[in-house]
């Protein structure tokens, strides 16, 4: 790799790289070469910026994680509008057509993350009375992300139809909605 040649944003640069790897060739293929390579940078630019390969990777979902909860924050500030299960389906799409499904191989163990996604918008709509006082959201959450995986796992390319994630969603949170 040549040296010398300026990079943007490394840190970025990395991320994206790694995403494109786990997209294309899976988490088995990540690496600190195939990451570099990717990236177009030598493999020291990597460890310049991180302590080990492992760190590189807790970094990648720590950051992917706060994209996630920004998309969080705007499925929050939509609560009392529109359809419940509509947000949430929605929700569930855009979350995982992103590289967020690549990565739970890599971080299913990773207790902070199942954390982070078992925190929904369901607590919200129940605070405006949109979802049953009573209902418990942390396995309304924890069913629906581990339902929409199912859903959006396996699938050749092509996601599931708008119309099988609302399905999916509406059985989930069945008579909780109001």
């Amino acid at each position: 790799m040549p040296t010398g040649v300026a990079i943007r944003d490394p840190r970025e640069q990395l991320f994206e790289a790694a995403e494109r790897v786990l997209l294309r060739d899976g988490p088995n293929a990540l690496t600190t070469r195939a990451v570099t390579a990717e990236a177009g940078c030598a493999n020291g630019v990597l460890h310049r910026h991180f302590a080990d390969f492992d760190a590189f990777l807790a970094e990648l979902v720590r950051d992917r994680i706060a994209r996630i909860s920004r998309q969080g924050a705007a499925l929050h500030a939509a609560a009392g509008t529109g359809a419940v299960a509509g947000h949430l389906a929605n929700a569930l799409t855009d979350l995982f057509e992103s590289v967020a499904l690549a990565i739970v191989a890599l971080i299913i163990f990773r207790d902070g993350l199942r954390a982070r996604l078992r925190q929904s918008t369901p607590a919200a709509e129940r605070d405006l009375g949109r979802i049953a006082a009573d209902a418990d959201i942390g396995t309304l959450a924890a069913t629906l992300v581990g339902a929409a995986h199912l859903l959006f796992a396996g699938r050749d390319g092509a996601p599931p139809e708008p119309e099988a994630v609302s399905k999916m969603v509406t059985t989930v949170i069945g008579s909780a909605a109001l």
